[in-house]
């Protein structure tokens, strides 16, 4: 028993302590105006004021904190990405994760585990190796496994695949971890907070004001708000956010699909990953098993699940796990992923002074939450991209910098 719930038991009568501050009447004007209290949007919030002393912000959310995709993703952080660009990014957010539970006061049960991306065929085992190439020129630990090494490794996995699509090898990624995605919004949001940031529920954003190209308030369904810098932190929804501006992006909108079954004895200590088969698979620290696949396979601004994602994951899991096919699904649900032409994201300055856009994360959003927030919060602070982002900004598909980070992708999309 904790001593915060024995001291509830112990003095009844004492007012326990809340986890949140009570919500503050939403005033007329801010600093800054964060619409979004998702992961990234209450990371931003809370390293704008412990790095640059910004203290005067509203955070905006429709819904409830965490609601979005922070609530609907599958835990796992990794930076085993394919180009410079990705590495370096990713992996400053690792590094930052690794330390979060100390520096929010929460336990995010941050679980390094180990990630397996499986190589099914000659041209997945070459990206394999550039990807452990580029990985090991940047410090990362990252190396191809033959599948000797991966059957040691993980004694429960079926290399021949039921002889569909049998395992040639994998790119094993040490660092990969896995966190609770509730703790990460709550403990972001918590910190900010505590430190002097609104955040305000059931608060959307029907508007933003703009004067000689510049921001200059938004409005909600609760009222209007004077602010000149207004940063977006909206996953799927961002393309709503963007019309109100006149801002063209190319991101498009899929739903990306989930599950979890009954919890089961621990078996699986890796994450395990398959691009061919679209799907992957880690096991909680409640024995749950967290599944996932590709994306859905049109355009869809929509969190609902369907038959098909179930039975089509379920067979790709069975070549993989054959003995878990009488094992019961719990739930499954889905979220709204952005996704740009190169699986990369949309950070930094638009078209419009003042307003900063934080998108196009697609698959990716969960792991990039700390340096996220951090890159972000720098870019409001100091008026310019910080350099970890200089690659991510709009202008790039204007321009054709891509940045290709689709051999890098958990599953194929």
């Amino acid at each position: 028993m904790s001593l915060a719930l024995l001291k509830q038991v112990l003095f009844p009568w004492q007012e326990a302590i809340r986890f949140f501050p009570d919500e503050k009447p939403l005033r007329d004007s801010y600093d800054v105006v964060v619409i979004g209290a998702g992961g990234h949007g209450l990371a931003t919030a809370y390293y704008l004021i412990r790095d640059h002393g910004i203290k005067d912000i509203a955070v905006l959310e429709q819904g409830y904190i965490g609601g979005g995709n922070t609530g609907r993703n599958t835990t796992i952080i990794r930076s085993n990405y394919l180009t410079p660009e990705g590495v370096r990014f990713y992996d400053e957010s690792v590094k930052l994760y690794q330390d979060l539970s100390d520096d929010l006061d929460i336990n995010l049960f941050y679980s390094t585990r180990g990630h397996f991306t499986l190589a099914h065929s000659d041209s997945a085992l070459r990206t394999m190796r550039w990807r452990a190439e580029v990985n090991k020129h940047f410090g990362i630990d990252s190396e191809v496994w033959n599948r000797d090494q991966i059957a040691k490794d993980v004694p429960f996995l079926d290399l021949d695949c039921g002889g569909e699509h049998p395992i040639l090898g994998a790119l094993y990624h040490a660092p990969g971890a896995l966190a609770r995605h509730d703790a990460v919004a709550w403990g972001y949001g918590r910190a900010a907070a505590q430190r002097g940031a609104e955040i305000h529920q059931k608060t959307r954003v029907t508007g933003i004001k703009t004067s000689g190209g510049a921001v200059t308030g938004v409005e909600t369904n609760r009222g209007s708000i004077a602010t000149n810098q207004v940063v977006s932190c909206v996953a799927g929804s961002t393309p709503r956010i963007t019309k109100m501006l006149d801002i063209e992006t190319p991101l498009e909108i899929y739903s990306l699909q989930a599950c979890v079954t009954e919890p089961l004895k621990p078996f699986l200590d890796r994450i395990i990953v398959s691009g061919s088969l679209h799907v992957y698979i880690s096991q909680s620290s409640r024995g749950e098993l967290v599944m996932g696949a590709s994306l859905d396979p049109a355009p869809l601004h929509s969190t609902r699940s369907t038959f098909d994602f179930t039975e089509g994951m379920a067979d790709m899991l069975l070549d993989l796990f054959p003995f878990v096919g009488d094992v019961k699904l719990v739930r499954q649900w889905a979220g709204m992923a952005d996704m740009t032409p190169d699986f990369a994201p949309i950070m930094g300055l638009t078209p419009v002074d003042g307003f900063f856009i934080n998108g196009g994360w697609g698959t990716y959003g969960f792991k990039a939450t700390p340096i996220s927030g951090k890159t972000l919060a720098y870019t409001i602070a100091n008026g310019r991209a910080h350099p970890l982002i200089e690659p991510y900004a709009l202008e790039r598909f204007a321009n054709l910098s891509l940045v290709g980070e689709k051999g890098a992708a958990s599953v194929g999309h």
